[in-house]
């Protein structure tokens, strides 16, 4: 092709191109350079300007709660789930997008060939006074058409910067998408082991009640019973048997969100555990002071922000003019043996100049809405690293109170059992009624259905200050969450009530 063009503009090609290039580097870029808006982050954090890491290898960070149930369905949904697979096709659309608009930085060459048989008229107009007589005629064409816009005041680069910046931030989604997943599996994993965990504990309890429902129908069999005894135990047991119901549910639902997650039907969809809740890992007191630069989401929001900044500078560039410079080149003859001579080459420059003189006002209109654009996309940017802040908080809050109340549970859990063992022998000796050893028994189910519930939120805990950080944990400590980050921020779990 380079071969061609030269012989088609000799000694003249080189000359255009250089000049068009020489227009190209020295042309300026019209419109705002990026910069990070300023936020002011709490008094408490220690935090430092920099580039968004969010592609940072996170880690397989769920491998600290060690259970391979779990490692599996992660594996599955990051192979599996369809939405991550969008958000990985969005992303290609994002990058396919950058590359068309980087193409326009190049001049676009188009060639062609043709073949025309044609026979002209005798009774046409003959511009020399008498008529030409008809005769036939055929020619070959191999035409080449180059066009290239000047990008003299960078609004061309201006929008491959706009369009660079929209595919970073489509992998920035994807990164969220796959956090956000990998949180949603983890949080319903547990959700399901909590539940199957209340399942165990609620049969345990009915078996439990139906044979006190059984001595106290042969009591009042042997006339030494009460009605009201037989009749209180049936509604502990059908009490207890509901709950056990609305655990089944739970277990089912908690099984098909699994599902989706995983990218299957519901329907043959099972996970085979026998796990129970173990503490949760304990949360080192320092947090790294690039969090937010490994959010996903705020990289996603900060890049669309300098994608709209770019795009600013697009909409000025069209109110200067454009130069567009267009040349044809190629060859034809009658014959096809002579197409490719020397002597048939064939080529023409023609630089246009398009100025915008009138437009309605089109072109104002345009450019306010990329700068309303603009300040649209800085208030999400300082909306998101607000919501980042608040999560964090709010998980380090969470973390810290579950943890008293988990004690709390447990105290109540074992005090609830030592008072329903005395309540059975005091009513065995006769001193209390059965209400009281109903109520003791009641009350010591609830707590332990109460405590499953909070080491479930324990561990819900961790993983959402897990999303909440933006991951990055690296080779963990089994029963610890630390973070590989070098400079620590000032604050602690003992602070984070303030």
């Amino acid at each position: 092709m380079q071969a061609t063009l030269l012989k088609v503009f000799p000694g003249r090609l080189p000359a255009v191109l250089w000049l068009g290039a020489t227009l190209l580097a020295v042309g300026c870029k019209v419109g705002p350079d990026y910069e990070r808006p300023e936020v002011t982050p709490p008094e408490a954090w220690r935090w430092k300007n920099a580039e968004p890491s969010d592609h940072v290898p996170k880690g397989e960070w769920w491998r600290v709660y060690d259970d391979p149930v779990l490692n599996s369905l992660q594996a599955t949904a990051a192979a599996q789930n369809q939405d991550l697979k969008a958000a990985l096709a969005r992303v290609e659309q994002a990058r396919s997008a950058a590359r068309m608009s980087r193409a326009d930085l190049l001049p676009t060459v188009n060639g062609s060939g043709s073949f025309t048989r044609y026979r002209t008229s005798g009774n046409a107009a003959s511009p020399i006074g008498f008529p030409i007589p008809s005769f036939h005629a055929q020619q070959w064409q191999v035409p080449f058409d180059l066009s290239y816009e000047l990008d003299l005041w960078g609004k061309v680069r201006r929008g491959f910067e706009a369009a660079r910046f929209s595919a970073l931030a489509a992998d920035a989604a994807r990164q969220n998408v796959l956090l956000s997943l990998q949180a949603d599996v983890a949080v319903n994993y547990f959700g399901l082991v909590a539940a199957r965990q209340e399942i165990k504990t609620l049969e345990e309890s009915i078996e439990l009640r139906q044979e006190a429902l059984q001595i106290f129908e042969q009591r009042l069999d042997a006339g030494v019973g009460s009605e009201f005894e037989v009749e209180r135990t049936r509604v502990e047991v059908a009490l207890a048997q509901a709950s056990l119901g609305q655990a089944h549910q739970r277990e089912a639902e908690l099984q098909n969100a699994l599902a989706v997650l995983c990218g299957a039907a519901s329907s043959g969809f099972a996970v085979e555990t026998t796990a129970t809740l173990r503490p949760a890992p304990r949360i080192v007191p320092d947090l790294p002071s690039t969090l937010l630069e490994r959010r996903p989401d705020v990289a996603e929001a900060e890049r669309q922000l300098a994608a709209r900044n770019a795009e600013i500078g697009v909409r000025i560039g069209a109110f200067f003019p454009s130069v567009r410079l267009t040349a044809q080149g190629g060859f034809s003859s009658e014959e096809l043996s002579d197409l490719f001579l020397w002597e048939s080459r064939t080529w023409g420059i023609s630089p246009s100049v398009q100025v915008p003189l009138f437009a309605g006002g089109r072109l104002k209109a345009d450019l306010d809405r990329a700068r309303a654009a603009y300040d649209e996309a800085v208030a999400n940017y300082r909306q998101r690293l607000l919501t980042a802040f608040r999560e964090v908080d709010d998980n380090l809050a969470a973390i810290r109170f579950l943890k008293d109340q988990y004690a709390a549970r447990d105290t109540a859990v074992v005090s609830a059992g030592n008072a329903a063992d005395i309540a059975l022998s005091r009513f065995s000796a006769g001193t209390v009624s059965f209400l009281e050893v109903v109520d003791a028994a009641s009350l010591k189910l609830q707590n332990e259905i109460a405590r499953i519930g909070v080491a479930r939120e324990q561990l819900n805990a961790t993983v959402r200050l897990v999303k909440a950080l933006g991951g990055g944990w690296d080779d963990p400590d089994p029963q610890t969450l630390s973070v590989n980050e070098p400079h620590p921020v000032e604050r602690h779990v003992s602070s984070a009530n303030h």
